[in-house]
Formats: structure tokens, C-alpha cells, sequence
């Protein structure tokens, strides 16, 4: 076998199983989480896991109240690790494996949107009245 069909073969067994893991972390991640929004001494906080893209990948929370976004890591090496939310000014590094919070002070009603440091993975946050 020449060099050439070696690799259209690793390229093509390549392609194919990302595109299994990204079907597989897609239904992860839309699974509705209805516990990662809680409200604790009047602040709302938002927890968020952060490897392999973000789950859960969109949060339904309440507007004008203060809130954490809490991004828990665990053995993150990929580019999740990385949080970017552009209408924030945001752009931080999470630690391999902790808790980083990042504070909204009053959230209004909208789409508040982040991603990875490659902005591959999505997430947002939609904050209602």
C-alpha cells in the first residue's frame, strides 16, 4: 500500500470518528438540565461543565438578578478550557480541573453567548423577565 492510500485511509477514520463524538456530545449537550440555575442569598448561580464542548450547552435563567457562571472542569485539556463571551469582554483560562466563577452583575433579558477559545463550542444563556 503507497503512502497516499495510508493516508486517505487515517484521514478518513479520523473524520469518521470525530464526527461520532460530535454526534455523541451534540445529544449530551442538548439534554435539558433543569438543575444548573439556582438562586442561593440572592444571587443566581449558573453551573456550567466545561470539556468537550459545555453542558449544558444553553441555560434558561432570570434577568436583573446577579449571577455566577460557574464553570467546573475535570481533566479539561481540550479547547473548552478556554471561555470567551465576546459582549462581556471576557476571555479566560479555566484550570485543567476546578471552579472559576465569573460574576454578571445585572443580567438583562436577552442571549448572553460564549464559546470555546476556538469558538467550536457553543453556549449561551438566555435570561428572562
Amino acid at each position: 500500500m503507497n503512502s497516499t492510500s495510508l493516508s486517505i485511509i487515517v484521514t478518513a477514520l479520523l473524520i469518521g470518528g470525530a464526527i461520532l463524538f460530535t454526534q455523541n456530545n451534540s445529544s449530551a449537550a442538548n439534554t435539558p438540565s433543569a438543575n444548573n440555575v439556582t438562586i442561593v442569598n440572592g444571587k443566581q448561580i449558573i453551573e456550567i461543565q466545561a470539556k468537550g464542548g459545555y453542558i449544558p450547552r444553553t441555560s434558561t435563567a432570570k434577568a436583573g438578578i446577579p449571577t455566577i457562571l460557574r464553570f467546573h472542569t475535570s481533566g479539561t485539556f481540550d479547547c473548552s478550557s478556554y471561555i470567551r463571551i465576546p459582549s462581556m469582554g471576557v476571555s479566560q483560562s479555566l484550570p485543567s480541573t476546578g471552579t472559576v466563577d465569573i460574576s454578571v452583575t445585572n443580567p438583562k433579558a436577552g442571549a448572553l453567548i460564549g464559546m470555546c477559545g476556538m469558538g467550536m463550542y457553543p453556549f449561551q444563556i438566555t435570561f428572562q423577565n
